[in-house]
């Protein structure tokens, strides 16, 4: 289909077309996400999606859909600087938009939730392709659409404080893992937001932060060898975390039951960490 058939979609306000079945629609889309345009993917593709998904149109097929995007997870996980990023990066969005539907109005089982959390967090981890902005292609951001698809997993009434946990500890992996790049196009603010969005469930008790705190803390203050590797690559996602969560703790709305007490504790890692900046020195 023309370019000019969903710009006239687009055009008269995204209202489902008469012309073509839905499931046609939906498998056209679902193909424009994996597209190196970024009119394509990001202009068209991914918000008819989910305005689709969040008018209510899917409501009796979220589940198919959700399984469709889940096998969008994947196509190409793995791979290094292709384009089948894409395909995953927006298919996980898409994903994030059927978990909200659920959590405005409970339309699925919580068994269903829980396993495109599963989906959501093994392809998390097993991405490799961290690219932010793609010149000519515009954004890939895996890890920060991911972050985001975590983020509305934790507002789930079907996830308790097991789950939300183990988002908490799929957050401090993909931080930790090693990289040949850091994060630069404000990953670590996405999953300081993601982490946000389980503290404010105001159920994970602090005796569970404090060891998730201090692991992470563990790899923030660490410099790899001078070799023909930036020494920043061991500990810099991790210490950029920390300083993420530590800013929207202070500044963010909504602060959890624990802020008082988990400031104190990432204020201590932050310090450990950053001792040439914030050690105290005489007058």
């Amino acid at each position: 289909m023309s370019g000019s058939y969903w710009s006239q979609v687009h055009a008269e306000g995204l209202a489902v077309p008469s012309d073509r079945p839905l499931d046609d629609l939906t498998a056209e889309l679902t193909r424009m996400l994996g597209s190196p345009d970024p009119a394509l993917r990001d202009g068209t593709a991914y918000p008819t999606l989910a305005t689709w998904v969040d008018r209510g149109v899917y409501d009796d097929l979220l589940a198919g859909l959700g399984d469709g995007m889940a096998a969008g997870l994947r196509v190409g996980v793995g791979e290094i600087d292709t384009d089948t990023v894409f395909r995953r990066s927006f298919s996980v969005l898409v994903l994030a938009e059927c978990i909200e539907r659920d959590n405005g109005r409970p339309l699925l089982p919580g068994g269903k939730i829980l396993e495109w959390g599963d989906r959501i967090a093994t392809w998390l981890l097993r991405e490799r392709d961290l690219r932010g902005f793609v010149p000519g292609k515009g954004w890939a951001h895996a890890v920060a659409h991911g972050a985001d698809a975590l983020g509305t997993l934790a507002k789930s009434p079907h996830v308790a404080t097991p789950e939300l946990t183990v988002v908490l500890d799929v957050i401090a992996d993909r931080v930790l893992l090693p990289v040949d790049r850091l994060f630069t196009a404000g990953e670590p603010d996405r999953l300081a937001l993601a982490t946000m969005k389980v503290l404010r469930r105001n159920l994970v008790p602090l005796r569970v932060l404090e060891p998730w705190i201090a692991r992470l803390a563990a790899t923030a203050g660490t410099q790899g060898s001078y070799d023909d590797r930036d020494p920043f690559l061991v500990g810099g996602n991790a210490q950029a975390f920390l300083r993420a969560l530590h800013l929207q703790l202070v500044l963010g709305p909504k602060p959890p039951e624990v802020r008082s007490d988990l400031l104190l504790v990432l204020v201590q890692a932050l310090k450990a960490t950053n001792p040439h900046y914030l050690a105290a020195t005489p007058e």
